[in-house]
């Protein structure tokens, strides 16, 4: 059976080129034009590289494109010119595996931490931060005409509250409630609420009681 090669060979030969004229003429390095008449197709640089030099060698010497490209892909091995492709380019799900193998153990150790740290930061958040505190009544600069003033607001569950220096209970939404009798005249009331790790807060309204 004719094979490829020896048919572009043969054919160049009788038209009397040389390979370094025909390589000038189809823009076709030499090395890659041997290796066609060769039948070596593994040195060229690709499958589709290996095609098109085919193609265009066939088309400069004039030769039947319909008959010899079939002839060429049934002469190219793909495994074979695989075969000496570097390990890559072949198996790229692999290396794309591999790599999440790699990244999921990564990342999971990251969140892990991550969470750690939040917990942290949430358990000791009071070593670092004073507690929240309101007082929803009496309002700044408010009139009354009592003396029992009732004193409402909201802290952390966890804090302690004093109203002008009276222990006050805080239930467990946080919220907190105490009556004070105070005298006609100018008054000031102070609210201070205290975490476990002795930060505070404290809140002042200034009412006038007649």
């Amino acid at each position: 059976m004719v094979k490829l090669g020896d048919r572009l060979r043969e054919e160049r030969k009788k038209q009397g080129f040389s390979i370094d004229e025909v390589a000038r003429a189809t823009k076709i390095r030499m090395e890659f034009l041997e290796a066609i008449e060769k039948g070596e197709y593994k040195k060229l640089p690709s499958s589709a590289y290996a095609q098109g030099f085919v193609k265009n060698y066939v088309d400069y010497l004039g030769l039947p494109e319909k008959e010899l490209i079939p002839l060429f892909r049934r002469e190219f091995n793909e495994k074979e010119f695989l075969g000496v492709l570097p390990q890559s380019f072949t198996k790229p799900k692999e290396v794309a595996l591999e790599g999440v193998r790699i990244k999921r153990p990564f990342t999971i150790g990251l969140g892990i931490f991550i969470v750690l740290l939040l917990y942290i930061f949430f358990q000791y958040r009071a070593a670092f931060f004073s507690p929240s505190l309101t007082v929803i009544s009496p309002k700044e600069a408010t009139i009354l005409s009592t003396q029992i003033i009732v004193v409402r607001g909201t802290t952390e569950p966890n804090a302690t509250v004093t109203v002008n220096n009276i222990p006050t209970l805080v239930d467990s939404s946080g919220e907190y409630t105490k009556e004070i009798t105070v005298f006609p005249g100018t008054v000031t009331i102070t609210v201070k609420a205290t975490n476990s790790f002795g930060k505070f807060s404290t809140i002042e309204r200034h009412i006038s009681v007649k």
